[in-house]
């Protein structure tokens, strides 16, 4: 029976290669449902959450791993993030008299892409991402073979309805084993189908994959769409507009109003809550 928006770790035994799964169906939707999103936009951004959600599974620490990219092309901006216990959100922003069914490059033109990982305790890293593949999956594969030296292989689906993806990563220490396991797993892999990934539940798809290998799958976990979002990050935002700015759109609008990009949650502050930010007093 298929299981939709789970996440799954597995293990090959005897080896140093392990991997992950993971399936969006509901999440997926809730996110595709905060925009009028195009077909192809749908998909890139798909792409982008199910890979956010492979690349948590190396978080070592409580905190988020999002993945964003800017170009000039009909997407301008894209941004998938998720927390180390599976919650996810994305965006994307576009010319919708610009998309076209291209390829992941061509719908974001020039510009850069990043890993972003910012754990709640201790300081943010970044780390920029290659993009000189025509799909995002082979970007990623390109980031972690330069930036990681860790040999990882992503494989990406998206549709209208759910997205999907398969992680394999070689660990180091190798020595012993069977040193054709690798290339051997990323052509099986390689032979995965669309509707298989977006469809199968995750031991029938490993199963039909890699048959003739020992498999060691971990416990689901669930994913589900959540914001981040608050109140009072959305007051932190403001205070780093800074202060005259913020008495400036006081004085032409009476109170500041702001919606959150990722969930459409709405936020209205008046002066009271500005003087409370900036002096930590409130006037009555």
């Amino acid at each position: 029976m298929a299981s939709g928006d789970q996440f799954q770790r597995f293990l090959f035994e005897h080896s140093q290669v392990r991997g992950a799964w993971v399936r969006l169906d509901e999440s997926y939707a809730q996110i595709g449902a905060q925009a009028p999103y195009p077909e192809s936009v749908r998909r890139v951004l798909g792409e982008s959450l199910a890979a956010s959600v492979l690349m948590s599974s190396t978080l070592k620490f409580e905190g988020t791993l999002s993945l964003q990219a800017k170009g000039e092309g009909p997407v301008s901006t894209l941004m998938a993030e998720c927390s180390h216990d599976r919650f996810i959100r994305g965006i994307a922003r576009f010319d919708e008299h610009a998309v076209s069914d291209e390829n992941f490059q061509a719908m974001l033109g020039e510009g850069t892409m990043a890993i972003t990982i910012s754990p709640e305790k201790g300081q943010r890293y970044q780390g920029v991402v290659p993009r000189e593949e025509p799909d995002l999956a082979g970007c990623l594969k390109d980031y972690f073979e330069r930036s990681e030296q860790i040999p990882t292989s992503f494989f990406l689906f998206a549709d209208e309805h759910g997205s999907a993806g398969l992680m394999l990563q070689k660990l180091p220490g190798t020595s012993g084993e069977d040193r054709d396991l690798w290339d051997r797993l990323n052509h099986l892999a390689s032979t995965v189908q669309p509707g298989e990934m977006l469809t199968l539940d995750s031991q029938t798809l490993l199963h039909r994959l890699f048959h003739e290998e020992t498999v060691r799958l971990y416990d689901a976990e669930p994913v589900a769409f959540r914001c981040s979002c608050s109140r009072d990050r959305t007051l932190a935002a403001l205070e780093a507009i800074g202060k005259d700015e913020c008495y400036d759109i006081l004085q032409e609008q009476g109170s500041i109003e702001m919606d959150c990009q990722f969930c459409h949650a709405h936020y209205r502050f008046d002066r009271n809550d500005i003087d409370h930010l900036f002096t930590g007093h409130t006037l009555h």
